[in-house]
């Protein structure tokens, strides 16, 4: 039996919220189980009751217009109480306490955000958390879709910023380290210059990044660029482990490696890297007030900021 055309489907929420969050139609269509111009075709019908365009699509992905921010607080709101019903009617036992669902910068989640979950559970023994990373792009798509409750990372273009608000928690520098025993570890001071680093395997932030560009800054500044064979990785424990398994040299935000040095496992070059203070905050939907887990974390954040 056919919908009518002029009411607005379940299916037409579902598409519209999982193309905001994935945004890109491929990558919407591959978590629908659908074809990309299936999801498109769905996306009109969407558009075409709403009066208005919702997404906007090009090569570089889609992205929603101030009609589609606006709309994508409500059609994630029906599209959740749907899904609980479901569990619901399937007897599912529902959770004791909700999750606290948080987002963060991989370079924050290996440095402030441990010590403030650890806080946390010493303050909440049963709160239930789970951190996801990526990049800052991924962190706001997921907080306005409603995927996450917080999170950690940078602001962003005014335009990107819709219905997120930013409180500053600090602001970060670039970190050159290498393993303790490292051979420019005992060179002299005058010895050890960002030429010097392109004696030894690189391991620098991906592509697309602020700390990648800060680094590109860094060498630039020095007449330099980045050699071929540098190995560009956005994860913590890899770049730890080239670090203190072998001779590579890490450039990374200095929060990302502040424990391992403490720690003893890793030691920072003293290598200016001059114009590279980025700021860090929590970001959260500037329309709701953070539930009571999730405020008690950005307290703990900000006193260990």
């Amino acid at each position: 039996m056919s919908s009518s055309p002029g009411r607005i489907q379940l299916r037409h929420l579902s598409c519209f919220v999982v193309v905001a969050q994935e945004r890109t139609l491929a990558r919407a269509a591959g978590r629908l189980s659908l074809s990309q111009p299936a999801v498109s075709k769905t996306l009109s019908e969407l558009e075409s009751m709403a009066g208005e365009q919702l997404v906007e699509r090009g090569r570089a992905g889609a992205k929603l217009t101030a009609a589609g921010e606006r709309f994508l607080r409500y059609a994630t709101e029906v599209t959740r109480a749907v899904e609980a019903a479901t569990r619901a009617l399937a007897r599912a036992d529902p959770p004791r306490a909700p999750t606290l669902r948080i987002g963060a910068l991989p370079t924050v989640a290996g440095g402030l955000l441990p010590q403030a979950l650890v806080r946390l559970g010493e303050q909440r023994p049963h709160a239930a958390v789970q951190v996801e990373t990526a990049a800052n792009p991924e962190l706001l798509a997921w907080l306005r879709a409603g995927e996450i409750d917080l999170a950690v990372g940078r602001m962003a273009e005014p335009d990107a910023m819709h219905g997120v608000a930013f409180e500053l928690l600090y602001s970060e520098s670039l970190a050159v380290v290498t393993g303790a025993a490292h051979p420019l570890q005992s060179a002299r001071p005058e010895d050890v210059s960002a030429r010097a680093l392109l004696d030894y395997p690189l391991v620098v932030p991906g592509q697309g990044t602020a700390p990648r560009h800060h680094t590109e800054v860094l060498f630039q500044e020095h007449g330099l660029t980045l050699p071929d064979g540098c190995v560009e990785t956005q994860s913590i424990s890899v770049a730890r482990a080239l670090a203190v398994l072998g001779d590579a040299v890490w450039i990374t935000s200095q929060r990302a490696v502040q424990l391992d040095i403490d720690m003893g496992w890793l030691r920072r070059l003293e290598l200016a890297a001059p114009g590279s203070i980025e700021p860090i905050g929590v970001l959260h939907r500037s329309r709701e007030r953070p539930g009571e887990p999730a405020a008690e974390l950005m307290e703990i954040l900000r006193q260990l900021a």
